[in-house]
């Protein structure tokens, strides 16, 4: 879909366009969200007009956070997790059963909202929130605008595909892999960047973080386990480190928890090559930089993270969360991988088996900016603007 951005509704410049927004629990969910409220807030403020958001989510989750902090009114609902098991006896456990129940209840809830709220559109991101806010939207006759964020449709979304007046996915491969009945109602729009992880210099990175030590003359990795930290990925770059400094720079955002252990062992390095290794428990406001200054990312495969690094077009090596629900990280990984566009490590991972993957793209600038470049082929840095050309046509009708 080439998008021009410039769609605003016939609805007369003195009235609001209001969106409700349902999805979260984690940020995979909740980020992409937010990128298209404020996305599409800038779009309708060009045409001088205005943007009320409601938005619907459960208290335990991310959103109930991030919404409040972003000055977005937040409504919470009830909602029933699943348990997810390979066995179909499994799935009938007590808690997934006591918590289907509350579903009906969070229906209810949310219908109240959305018909006190009404809606031009209801948008629903993803996550087990989504199903009764969705569910609601239809029985309020209200728009309801799916938004996919990983190859394969999540639970939420295949719930509420058939209830969908359009299903926005991140990816061509997702198309067929949908209900035939449903296929004709989706758009690829790519999966919403934040604008700032664009717009990183590599020279601020540099000057923030300290990394005088860096010798520019060669690449730079970024490891990353997310947030928390990944101990799997600390573990084997710990175990690889001598050999990845002979090569490269290293910035390791290994997680608050795991700083201490990893500072003891680093400590151990040579002084040369312990110049060109930074390690820290968390990246904040400097990640767009740090992003912009790496050459390399050794990270998790979760769909923001493979939005952002194509959209930046960087070479990665991607090691996926094998817990993920529905093993998506390895189909989002795999996905990339097939394509030309990344490096996965699907199997087991060790020191040595990391050092085969990462090894060429140190050593070869060429294989390195090939991958970078099939990478960037399958971003969609505008995806923010193409869901909400989708939210402005499904409330046009």
């Amino acid at each position: 879909m080439n998008s021009t951005h410039s769609y605003a509704p016939d609805a007369g410049p003195s009235r609001s366009f209001r969106l409700a927004v349902t999805g979260g629990g984690t940020g995979g969910h909740t980020y992409p969200a937010l990128t298209a409220i404020r996305t599409l807030q800038d779009r309708l403020a060009a045409a001088g007009r205005t943007l009320d958001v409601l938005w619907i989510g459960t208290e335990e989750g991310l959103e109930a956070r991030v919404a409040p902090a972003e000055g977005i009114p937040f409504t919470s609902v009830a909602t029933g997790k699943i348990r997810r098991s390979s066995n179909p006896l499994k799935m009938v456990s007590p808690a997934n059963v006591k918590d289907m129940a509350r579903v009906p209840l969070g229906v209810a809830q949310a219908r109240k909202a959305i018909a006190e709220f009404t809606p031009d559109v209801v948008l629903a991101t993803g996550g087990y929130v989504a199903v009764p806010a969705g569910l609601a939207a239809r029985l309020c006759r209200r728009p309801l605008v799916l938004h996919e964020q990983t190859v394969r449709l999540g639970l939420a979304n295949r719930k509420l595909a058939s209830s969908a007046t359009r299903i926005a996915v991140s990816s061509e491969s997702t198309l067929p892999l949908l209900p035939d009945a449903v296929r004709d109602l989706a758009v690829v729009t790519g999966n919403p960047v934040r604008p700032q992880v664009l717009a990183g210099q590599a020279d601020k990175a540099v000057e923030a973080l300290g990394l005088h030590g860096f010798d520019r003359r060669l690449p730079t990795v970024y490891v990353t386990g997310g947030a928390q930290g990944s101990q799997q990925i600390n573990e084997v770059v710990r175990d690889l480190l001598p050999w990845l400094l002979e090569h490269a720079n290293v910035v390791h955002q290994c997680g608050t928890a795991n700083v201490d252990v990893l500072r003891e062992h680093s400590a151990r390095l040579p002084v040369g090559l312990a110049a060109r290794y930074y390690l820290t428990g968390f990246v904040g406001p400097e990640l767009p930089d740090v992003l912009a200054l790496a050459d390399v990312v050794l990270s998790r495969s979760g769909a923001g993270t493979l939005a952002e690094l194509t959209a930046l077009g960087k070479a990665a090596v991607f090691i996926p969360l094998a817990t993920s629900a529905g093993n998506e990280q390895a189909h989002n990984a795999r996905h990339l991988h097939e394509a030309g566009a990344a490096v996965a490590l699907l199997g087991e991972v060790s020191a040595r088996t990391l050092r085969d993957a990462v090894g060429p793209l140190l050593m070869e600038p060429a294989r390195r900016a090939s991958i970078a470049q099939q990478a960037r082929a399958h971003g969609k840095p505008d995806a923010a603007d193409r869901l909400v050309d989708v939210i402005l046509s499904a409330a046009s009708g």
